[in-house]
This record gives structure tokens, sequence and C-alpha cells, in this order.
């Protein structure tokens, strides 16, 4: 018990150690921008700063694509837009990754302890080290408790099924619902565990009341808290949204195996486990010990071969569930899936492959048991166990944010929104941001948007289609050349920007760079009919005056990594 205690507080020292550069660096931080400060920081920091919270459905907040509908932005009721209300957005961040990685420590290390190792003598070298490596995984931040939260959850749900439970698991589960996604990995949570209840059910022919009642309970806090998204699904957001025109999932067959045999090693970058340097033989070489021991006492009689624990046979049922989820994420992109995508819309609009996410649980359970089973299976196994933790907490280690996105150059938060720069721009516009848009080229519009200038161009997840049509008259002209990018905006089109042929997917042009792009096909007359004002260039325009452009201004800073050009459509 002492050394579980420890252990423990080491852990949380390890914790404190790997948040530290947040707290230290602040806003001179390297956090991720992909899925985080290109979009939900600013919906967040948006939706705050509109003063429109608690607006209804269809009120129009102006400063993103001439008024987008309060519809589409996330619930007053998620902890996120409290938050936002309460602090800046980088202390925001700070505060999301302290209580992500201890919810996931503490989550994790209880699971295992009284669940998954139930009646089992288990070294906390194995239950400490296992719930710290899940604690560092490079967790999408706006997933919030989406994936970090769901040990906890677990725990608390076995504890209701297992007659065991008290009044913190019902704290677990009603608080859970305002701090994660229902359609991210919940509703796909919440679908296990419906199973679960009911093959007990089938199993015992006796039902079980109190696990009936969490699941009823925490899905319709959910409801409750997006519902906003319900009624809209119910009665209609009032506008058709751009999702009606999704088209995703065309691979053929063996573009669908290579898709899930990527995903099986590698993961997804909403989910990342990290799993493909040690876990994943760390586990195939426990399957390995476990079969060698069945082989043993079946065809060879060797009573003398151990006996198999119940944690060790839940690792073949936790391998099995990760490749059949691995296999559906990827059948979901798969040509033949049409014939179920084009029967109803919900099925291109919801992503019912995202069951995976749940994989990095799975993978770090899984790594647990493979410890013990290699703890309880091989001689000297007492110096491995704590050697292959520790490779894995090094692997993990490297992926730190401040490492990560230092080694490949990315901008730090500062960097990336530059207010100094910008308010440079502003200052030299001379108006007020509300009397005029804008569009960005080579950058996020995030940038802008942080900025307080208000951006015709946006990352948003829903919105009407009709925006999406009329915007694409800016930039039809690039999308025929280039037939990615019109696959990518026509079949999706979550990130409604200015692409160019020459750029394609690159938003992070930074003045090192020294782009120029020699032949922009820009609709300057769509921009000007959408009320458009000034196009922000992370690239010069060699031709901008075939596009009835003019160059007003150029603008730099020592201190910021971005040069921009400004241009408007000449008078």
């Amino acid at each position: 018990m002492l050394k579980e205690r420890i252990l423990l507080i080491i852990g949380c020292i390890g914790l404190l150690v790997y948040l530290s550069p947040l707290v230290i660096l602040g806003e001179g931080s390297h956090v991720r921008i992909h899925d985080n400060l290109d979009s939900n920081l600013i919906w967040y920091k948006t939706l705050v700063e509109s003063g429109k919270i608690f607006a209804e459905n269809d009120a129009q907040i102006p400063n993103m694509m001439n008024g987008l509908p309060r519809a589409s932005l996330d619930s007053e009721w998620n902890l996120y837009v409290l938050l936002f209300y309460l602090f800046e957005p980088i202390t925001v961040i700070t505060i999301n990754a302290f209580l992500m990685r201890f919810i996931a420590f503490i989550g994790m290390f209880l699971l295992l302890k009284k669940h998954i190792f139930r009646n089992q003598e288990v070294s906390p070298v194995i239950t400490v080290g296992s719930a710290l490596a899940f604690s560092i995984l490079p967790f999408w931040p706006f997933g919030a408790l989406s994936i970090a939260g769901i040990p906890l959850a677990l725990y608390a749900f076995l504890n209701i099924r297992n007659q065991e439970s008290s009044f913190k698991d019902w704290v677990i589960i009603v608080l859970i619902p305002f701090y994660s996604l229902l359609v991210l990995s919940f509703s796909f949570f919440l679908g296990l565990m419906g199973v679960l209840w009911l093959t007990d059910w089938i199993r015992k022919r006796n039902v079980n009341w109190k696990m009936f009642t969490a699941l009823i309970l925490m899905g319709s806090i959910y409801l409750l808290k997006q519902y906003r998204l319900v009624t809209g699904m119910l009665f209609g957001q009032g506008f058709t949204p751009h999702r009606e025109e999704f088209s995703r999932g065309h691979k053929n067959f063996p573009d669908t195996l290579g898709l899930f045999w990527e995903n099986f090693t590698t993961a997804h970058t909403h989910s990342e486990s990290l799993h493909q340097h040690v876990i994943l033989y760390v586990a195939v070489f426990a399957l390995l010990l476990l079969i060698g021991s069945w082989i043993r006492q079946r065809w060879k009689k060797d009573q003398s071969s151990l006996t198999f624990l119940q944690s060790e046979k839940l690792l073949p049922f936790l391998f099995f569930l990760i490749v059949i989820f691995s296999f559906w994420y990827s059948l979901w992109y798969w040509e033949g899936m049409r014939v179920l995508k084009d029967a109803h819309q919900l099925f291109n609009t919801f992503n019912f492959g995202r069951v995976h996410l749940l994989n990095a649980v799975l993978w770090y359970i899984s790594f647990a048991i493979a410890l013990a089973i290699i703890s309880r299976r091989i001689k000297y196994s007492q110096w491995l166990v704590p050697v292959l933790i520790i490779c894995q907490l090094a692997v993990l280690a490297g992926e730190h944010h401040e490492l990560k996105y230092r080694s490949i150059d990315y901008p730090s938060f500062e960097e990336f929104y530059s207010e100094g720069l910008f308010d440079d721009i502003k200052d030299y516009i001379g108006e007020e941001p509300s009397d005029y848009r804008v569009v960005s080229i080579g950058m996020h519009p995030a940038m802008a948007r942080y900025n307080g200038m208000y951006t015709l161009d946006v990352y948003a997840t829903m919105y009407p289609l009709s925006y999406k049509h009329e915007f694409r008259n800016l930039i039809s002209g690039e999308l025929e050349k280039n037939e990615a990018l019109k696959d990518y905006y026509d079949t999706w089109g979550g990130r409604v920007y200015v692409y160019l042929d020459e750029i394609g997917e690159n938003y992070l042009l930074t003045k090192d760079k020294n782009k120029k792009v020699e032949n922009v096909d820009f609709g300057t007359e769509a921009f000007k009919e959408m009320d458009g004002d000034y196009i922000l260039s992370a690239a010069e325009l060699e031709n901008a005056e075939e596009n009835n452009l003019e160059l007003l201004e150029v603008f730099e800073k020592k201190d910021s990594p971005w040069r921009i050009f400004l241009y408007q459509p000449a008078s």
C-alpha cells in the first residue's frame, strides 16, 4: 500500500512536470493548431464575445460568415463556454490540460485496480505506470474527457453494475457529459454499456435497474446538454446545413484495407494512442504467452501450466475489439457503404466509424494486462516490466507538445495569433472591425477572427449550405485547377477557405518561405457581392492587378512569423 501511494505521488509529480511548460511559457507555448487554435478555440471565444450564449438558434453571430446562426456553435452547457467566459484563452488551454490529464490518470488507475485486476495481486508499478502513460497521451484538447474520461466513466458504470456504487459514481455519471462530446465517443461508449447491460440481462435473467438508470441518466443529460442539436434534428435548424452535401467515402476495397492497417497500427489524430512502438509488441507477446499456455494444457496435458486469470482472458477480447473497431472505421469509407449513406442522410452527416476512437483506452488497458501476464509468466520480469513502462513513457514524452511542435517549426500560441501585427493592420485600415469584412490566403482565418476582425472565411462544423455555394464563387477558378481541392471543398466543405492551387492545403505560409503566387484566379466580383473589403495574404499575389486587386501595404514584425500582404478590390 505504501509503495502504491509513493508511486501515485511520483505519477502526480510527473504529470506536473509534463504540464509545467504551459504554466512557465504561457502564450509562448507551442500547442496544437489543427482542430484547436484554428477552430474550436475561435468558436468558443467568438460565442462568448458575441453576447449570444443563450440566444435563440436562429440568432445571427455577425463576426463570421456575414452572420453565422447560433445553432452552428456549441451548447451553452458545455464547460468550455464557462471557462472562456471566465479566463483568457491561454489560461483555458492550461486549465483544460490539467483537468484532462489528472482525470485520465486517476480514472485509469481506479479502473485497473478495482475492475481489470479484480481479486488479483498486481504490482502497483503496472497499474500506476499504465495509468500515467495513458494520461500523457497527446489527447485532442477540445475533446476534453471524450477519450481521457472514458476510464473514469467505465469505472463508475462497473461499480453500478456490480452493485457497489456510491454517491461519487453517480456524480461522475452526471458531470462527465458537461465536459465531453456525445458525437465523438460517448455515443459509442453508451452503446457498448447498453450491450453489456443487455448481455447481463439475458445471461442472468435479471434486470439490473441501477445500471439501466445510469445509462438513461447519462444519455438524457447529453441530449439535454445538446438540446440545440436535438431540436434541430427533430424540427429543422431553420436553414439547410452544408452537411447535406457530405459525400465522404469512395475508397476501393484494397485502399479500405490499407486504411484499416494504418488505423490499427497508428490510430487517428483525434485519438492518438502511440501504441505502435512498444504496446503493440508487448500485447502480441503476451497473447503468444497465453496461446502457448493454452496449447500446453490442451494438447500436451501439461497440468503444471498456469491457469488463466480473469484479466488474462480479457486480453484476447480487447484485441479483437480493437481490430473490429479499426476495420469498421475503414469500412465506413469504403465505396460499398455508399448504398447505406445514400439511403438516408443521417449516415452521411454522422460518422458511425468513430467507434475506433475508443481504441486508445483499449490499448492502454491491454498494455496493463499484458504487463501483468509477462510479470506472472516470465522469470526475472521484475526488471523487464518497469523497463517496458519506461520505454512507453519515453515514446510519449517525445510527443510532448512543446517538443513536437517546436521540431516541425510550428509557431507558438503567441506567434500564431500575432496580436501586435494585426493591431498594425487594423490601425492602418482605420475603421471599426465591424464595418469591414476580410478573407485570408495562406493563413488560417482564425488568426484574423482572434484579433477581432470579421471574417467571411472560417472553419465550421455546421453552417448554411447556401453560404457554401456563395463562397465557392470566390474560389471556383482555383478549384477547377486542382481536383483534390475541389473534392475537398465540394464533398466536405468544413474549411471555407480561400484555396489556391499553388498553395494547396498549406495554411502556415510563414515569412521564411517567401512564397509568391504567380497565377491566382480570385473571384473579386463575388467577393465584393459578399461585402468583402480586404484580403490578408501570406503570399505575394504577382498577378493581383489581373484580378482587379490593389496591394495597399505589407506588414511584418520581428517577433511575428508572418508577412501579410494587404489587398483590396480596386475601385
